[in-house]
């Protein structure tokens, strides 16, 4: 149980829900600021308007998965109101609160480093990761669907990078029937991708597997389906991004040729909120429960 703790939830959108909604099960001192626009809350908890003094007695605080800008704005999916963090703001934690977020830009890392705040990035866990790429891979396979005029049994569909998201969205192509080709950076993905029946590629010799493909999902956050990559591509392809913004394509050569190109990041959001938060939900609750446990010991 988390009696008596104090956490203050800034923003977000609907997975944020099911955070407030374990909160609340679970018995914490909640304050949640950037839902105003909602009439009502899980476990009947009221919005506050985000102002300095909520800091002061905070034990842990919980941002949006993706945390703030670079200016230190908070997205709010149900809230008009701009929901501004600053760094006086943070001065006035205690000094065992932890910021719990999605991911963490440099303007939120910066000053947690300087004032010495406990900051966990929740999507750089291998626990929250690996479950968030089964709506991801899901969300994928729906875009997918949705805009290309041939059933994904058959086809031909490229996954660059083979990490977490990759490795679940190779299975689940594969599922349906699709022949995978599988680009990676490392001799132990290569074997990886050989075990599960894909065809694997390095990624430095990309422009040589894409003449024929009908489909190339993107999971690698730096630039590389390039305008020599594209220009290569059939024009039948789509390409759907997944790395997070600005994405690792060349988006302006591929409309300028007529591909269809979408970046999609934070898709788990989007197809499918409710299982998203309760990912969410059970890391940070857990954390929470861990942080307690061990100031209580000591430690």
């Amino acid at each position: 149980m988390l009696t008596g703790v104090q956490v203050l939830l800034i923003g977000g959108d609907a997975r944020q829900l099911e955070v407030i909604r374990r909160l609340s099960e679970l018995d914490a001192s909640l304050t949640v600021s950037g839902f105003d626009g909602l009439r009502t809350l899980p476990g009947d908890i009221s919005n506050s308007e985000l102002r300095e003094e909520l800091f002061d007695k905070v034990d842990a605080i919980i941002l949006p998965a993706v945390g703030t800008d670079d200016s230190g704005l908070i997205p709010a999916a149900f809230s008009d109101n701009e929901l501004l963090l600053t760094e006086a703001m943070l001065t006035r934690l205690p000094k065992h609160c932890t910021i719990y977020s999605g991911m963490a830009r440099p303007f939120l890392k910066d000053i947690c480093q300087k004032h010495g705040i406990g900051l966990v990035e929740l999507f750089e866990r291998d626990d929250v990761a690996i479950l968030n790429s089964i709506p991801t891979a899901e969300g994928a396979v729906k875009m997918a669907i949705e805009h290309t005029d041939i059933t994904l049994h058959g086809s031909t569909s490229m996954v660059l990078g083979l990490g977490r998201t990759g490795l679940t969205l190779v299975r689940t192509l594969q599922g349906l029937g699709a022949r995978v080709l599988a680009g990676v950076h490392l001799p132990e993905q290569y074997s990886r991708a050989v075990e599960m029946g894909a065809k694997p590629f390095y990624t430095r010799d990309l422009q040589d597997y894409a003449a024929n493909i009908d489909l190339l999902f993107n999971t690698i956050p730096t630039m590389i389906v390039t305008a020599q990559m594209i220009a290569r591509m059939p024009s039948r392809a789509v390409i759907i991004d997944l790395a997070s913004k600005p994405g690792g394509t060349d988006f302006r050569f591929a409309e300028k040729r007529g591909l269809k190109a979408i970046l999609a990041p934070g898709l788990p959001g989007i197809v499918a909120p409710v299982t998203a938060g309760r990912i969410i939900a059970d890391c940070v609750t857990q954390l929470i429960l861990d942080d307690i446990s061990t100031r209580g010991n000591g430690q």
